[in-house]
């Protein structure tokens, strides 16, 4: 029988094939590349408690080889398929994000690898959205763009069929492992030429912006590749340095000594050039917009309430400055934002002793040689039989991911849709149900917690 390569191996393979890809389309992904390697070599050495931290969960080797990508789906049937390919990845949906309420016709999620053993391994995710044909006003358009996208196939017929000996037999060997990640890099290329004429590719980009780059190519081509920071003000500000014009303002939460959810940043999307078609057998020049670069920085994943307080800061924040798609008022707004956090606790003590983020808890060394006289959790911790940490947020936000997409595609006179949520619609496209993070996270805490605390009785019943 053939040995099977391990989900997390073949996702690795992928995730190293991707990165290579991007960085051949896009040259400027691979100065991101080097730009993000120098801070975050810089941050290691300026904050050993980081260092510590990060070596003491196992966390450091992941973080130079931790990347999240981002695909634009047509149809539902091509959602259903993406799901079973990342199956074979061992990346699972995990979220539902309605990105109609900032203005953006998709409705997304965000597949990833959830056990901790594969994230150590790779850290691999795509953010997944799914276009929302429903949103578009004018129905003559809408039905275009329907056929237009029922008439193509974004996944080569091995990509297929590797998939099918996958779930039959279980998982891969090594040459179809090989064959199966080649196969499915096909799905994510650039092409440069359209589906569509130059005529309907405009009317579906007078509709949106990111109605015309789902529905006017072959496939769905992958419009960024985000590699992981740790100090994104630092990228931010040496981005002209490396030729590289950042956007206005890092999305997400302020500058914090104690990161909370996920902070983001990119560089505007690159004008390419297309080739679209005449109506008459030939090419008509023309050019699309839609792939830039994206730096992440991740912080502790947030509690239902932490997450309240958080949602509800970023409002506060927006109704005394809403950052400008041009970038006019990004000191007014970060000025706010700073102001406005300061009701967000910044200590690791106090943001897990009021519940507002998910921590993993770890026996010290003291625990080896002593049993505790109390298994009051607050108890251990404070005489030192415990330690605590902060899980990693390895999932997305909403009003960030959309304050890129509208800063990447020009939004001077945004559109505008009515908030519409369907994870029930969503779902049922999918094929399966979303995990739902907060419960993915309370369960990584519980399971943690529970196990140094059985330890200790262990220990205490021994002596």
């Amino acid at each position: 029988m053939t040995e099977k390569v391990s989900a997390s191996d073949i996702r690795a393979s992928f995730s190293s094939a991707m990165s290579a890809m991007y960085r051949e389309e896009v040259p400027a992904y691979g100065t991101l590349m080097e730009l993000v390697a120098r801070v975050n070599q810089q941050a290691l050495a300026s904050y050993p408690e980081l260092k510590s931290r990060l070596e003491a969960t196992d966390n450091l080797q992941r973080i130079s080889e931790e990347r999240h990508g981002a695909i634009r789906l047509g149809t539902a049937a091509e959602l259903a398929m993406m799901r079973r390919i990342f199956a074979v990845m061992g990346m699972y949906p995990v979220g539902y994000y309605d990105l109609s309420t900032a203005a953006v016709p998709v409705h997304s999620t965000a597949f990833r690898p959830v056990g901790e053993e594969a994230l150590k391994r790779n850290p691999f995710r795509v953010f997944t959205s799914l276009l929302r044909l429903d949103l578009i006003a004018d129905e003559a358009l809408r039905q275009e763009a329907q056929a237009v996208l029922a008439e193509r196939q974004i996944f080569t017929p091995d990509a297929g069929s590797l998939t099918e000996k996958a779930e039959r037999e279980g998982g891969l060997g090594k040459e179809d492992a090989a064959s199966f990640v080649s196969e499915v890099l096909e799905t994510f290329r650039w092409h440069e030429k359209a589906n569509v004429e130059l005529s309907m590719y405009h009317r579906l980009h007078d509709a949106h912006r990111l109605i015309a780059d789902v529905v006017s190519f072959k496939g769905p081509h992958i419009n960024h590749l985000t590699p992981r920071t740790l100090d994104i003000d630092k990228v931010q500000a040496l981005m002209p340095e490396y030729g590289v014009a950042p956007k206005a303002v890092v999305e997400g939460p302020p500058t914090r000594k104690c990161p909370i959810l996920l902070r983001q940043t990119s560089f505007k999307a690159l004008e390419e050039p297309v080739s679209f078609q005449d109506g008459e057998g030939g090419w008509q020049a023309g050019t699309h917009t839609a792939r830039f670069g994206e730096i992440e920085q991740r912080g502790v994943a947030l509690t239902p309430t932490g997450r309240a307080l958080y949602d509800k800061l970023l409002d506060d924040t927006r109704k005394i400055a809403r950052p400008a798609a041009d970038g006019s008022n990004a000191a007014a707004y970060e000025t706010a934002l700073a102001e406005t956090f300061k009701a967000f606790p910044d200590d690791w003590a106090s943001i897990r002793s009021q519940g507002l983020g998910y921590f993993t808890y770890a026996l010290t060394e003291k625990a080896e040689h002593t049993a505790p006289a109390s298994f009051d959790l607050d108890t251990l911790i404070a005489e030192g039989f415990i330690r605590f940490d902060p899980v990693v947020y390895e999932d997305f936000l909403p009003v960030s991911a959309a304050g890129i997409f509208q800063s990447n595609l020009g939004d001077g006179a945004q559109q505008e849709f009515e908030a519409s949520p369907n994870q029930k619609r969503f779902e049922a496209d999918l094929g399966a149900k979303v995990l739902n993070e907060f419960d993915h996270y309370a369960g990584i805490e519980k399971t943690s917690l529970e196990a140094c605390l059985n330890a200790l009785q262990k220990r205490a019943a021994a002596e």
